[in-house]
C-alpha cells in the first residue's frame, strides 16, 4: 500500500514527550520540536492491526516472548543486513541504554577505564559515569563536513589507558556515518590487539541511504563475534520507543549468559505485550512502509542540505549516511554555546538538540531532526533562515 508522509497527526494530547515537553525543556513556547529521535509519522499498517486485535481482547496479564519472535528478529537481520544468526543469541532489555549500562556494570568493574567516540549520543556519557568507571575519548575527526574514526589517538588511547570496554554508535548518532566495513575491521582489530569488549549500539541500523549499507559489528568474523555485544531495536526503525523493548544480540555463550543473569537480577526479563505484538508484526510486514518512509525522509535531508547552503550560509550541513537526524555546524553564526541556544529558541522557534550535549567536540552545533512532514521541516528551515538574515542587517 502507499504510506502518507505529510498526513497532519495531531500529537498533542497523547503524553508524547516530541511535543507535549517542548516548552517544559526549553522554555519558550510555540516552538516547532525537531529534537528528540522519534518520528512524526503514522506506523505501518500491519503494526497498527495487530496493536488493535490484541487490544480488542481486553486481557493484558503477564506475556512471554514466543518463538515466532525470535524467528522474526532473525529473518529481518538477515533479509536486511545479510547476517545469519542463532535464535539462541537474542537477549532482551527494556531498551538500549539499559542494556548498556547493563554491560558496563557486568563487563567492567568500577574504576575500569572505557572508551566512547564523541560528539555522540549524551547516555554513553552517562552509562560509563554513573557506574564508577572511567572515561576516555577517542574524538571523532572532521574532514569538510565527513567525520572519521581517528585511529591512531584509538590506538594510544588503549596502549596508556588499558581501557577494558568501546562502546560504538554504528550508525553514528548525531553525525549520521555509516561506518565502511573496511573501518569497523580496522576497528575490531585494535580492540582485539587490547583485549577489549566492544559494545556496539546499532539502533538505527535500519535506517541507512543507498550506496551505504550498515554492517553489523559481529557479523564481521567468528572473532569479533566472539568479543561483541550487539544491541538492536525496532524502536527507531518503526518508532515505538514508546513500547520500550531492545533485543540484544551476542553470539558468545559465556557473555550472553553473564549479560542474561544481570538482567534477571535487576527484574527486567519481563514481557511487555504490545512490544511483542508490534515487534512481531514490524519485522514480518513491516518492510514496505520502511523502504517508502526511508526514501521520504532522504528527501527532506537533501532538501534541507540544499536550502541551507542556499540560503543559510553561516550553516554548514552534510546529508548524512545513516539516520534520520542532520548534523548542522552552526560555528558560523559566529556564537557561544549559550547565544546559539537562545538564537534558536528565542529568535527562531524551533527546538533542536543542542550539539555540546554531545560532548565538548559539539560545540557550535546543532542536531535536527527531519523526520517529519516536509511542511513542518520547510517552515522550521524558513524561521531560522529569517533569524539568520535578520542578524545579518
Amino acid at each position: 500500500m502507499q504510506y502518507n508522509f505529510d498526513e497532519i497527526l495531531d500529537r498533542q494530547g497523547t503524553n508524547g514527550s516530541k511535543w507535549e515537553q517542548a516548552e517544559a525543556i526549553f522554555g519558550e513556547p510555540d516552538l516547532l520540536p525537531l529534537w528528540v529521535a522519534d518520528m512524526d509519522f503514522r506506523g505501518p499498517e500491519p503494526v497498527l492491526e495487530a496493536l488493535k486485535q490484541r487490544a480488542e481482547l481486553g486481557i493484558f496479564g503477564y506475556t512471554h516472548r514466543p518463538d515466532s519472535l525470535y524467528e522474526a528478529i532473525a529473518e529481518w537481520v538477515e533479509r536486511r543486513h545479510q547476517w545469519t544468526i542463532d535464535k539462541q543469541w537474542i537477549c532482551w532489555s527494556p531498551g538500549v541504554i539499559p542494556a548498556l549500562a547493563a554491560c558496563v556494570q557486568t563487563f567492567t568493574e568500577p574504576g575500569d577505564r572505557i572508551i566512547i567516540q564523541p560528539p555522540v549520543y549524551p547516555p554513553f556519557f552517562h552509562v560509563v559515569k554513573d557506574h564508577g568507571r572511567e572515561l576516555v575519548t577517542n574524538p571523532l575527526r572532521c574532514t569538510d563536513g565527513r567525520y572519521e574514526i581517528d585511529f591512531q589517538d584509538l590506538e594510544q588511547k588503549f596502549k596508556t589507558s588499558g581501557a577494558k570496554m568501546l562502546i560504538l554508535c554504528s550508525p553514528h548518532n548525531p553525525v549520521g556515518r555509516v561506518w565502511s566495513r573496511e573501518e569497523l575491521q580496522r576497528l575490531e582489530s585494535i580492540c582485539s590487539d587490547y583485549g577489549a569488549l566492544l559494545v556496539s549500539d546499532e539502533i538505527h541500523a535500519d535506517l541507512t541511504y543507498p550506496p551505504y549499507r550498515h554492517t553489523p559489528f559481529a557479523s564481521l568474523s567468528g572473532r569479533a563475534a566472539e568479543r561483541t555485544v550487539v544491541c538492536l531495536a525496532p524502536s527507531k526503525t518503526f518508532n515505538l520507543a514508546g513500547l520500550q523493548s531492545s533485543y540484544i544480540i551476542i553470539a558468545d555463550k559465556e557473555l550472553r549468559e553473564a549479560f542474561n543473569k544481570a538482567m534477571a537480577a535487576g527484574h527486567y526479563t519481563m514481557s511487555n505485550t504490545f512490544a511483542i505484538t508490534a515487534s512481531e508484526s514490524a519485522y514480518r510486514h513491516g518492510g514496505e512502509w520502511l523502504d517508502q518512509c526511508l526514501a521520504y525522509i532522504r528527501a527532506n535531508l537533501e532538501y534541507a542540505v540544499a536550502f541551507i547552503g542556499q540560503h543559510i550560509p553561516e550553516i554548514q550541513a552534510t546529508a548524512p549516511e545513516g539516520t534520520y537526524l542532520l548534523w548542522l555546524d552552526c560555528r558560523g553564526l559566529g556564537l557561544e554555546t549559550a547565544e546559539l541556544k537562545a538564537f534558536m529558541l528565542k529568535e527562531a522557534q524551533v527546538a533542536l538538540s543542542e550539539g555540546i550535549n554531545f560532548g565538548p567536540e559539539g560545540a557550535g552545533y546543532m542536531r535536527l531532526n527531519a523526520a517529519c512532514r516536509r511542511a513542518m521541516l520547510e517552515e522550521a528551515l524558513l524561521r531560522i533562515a529569517a533569524a539568520a538574515a535578520a542578524r545579518r542587517s
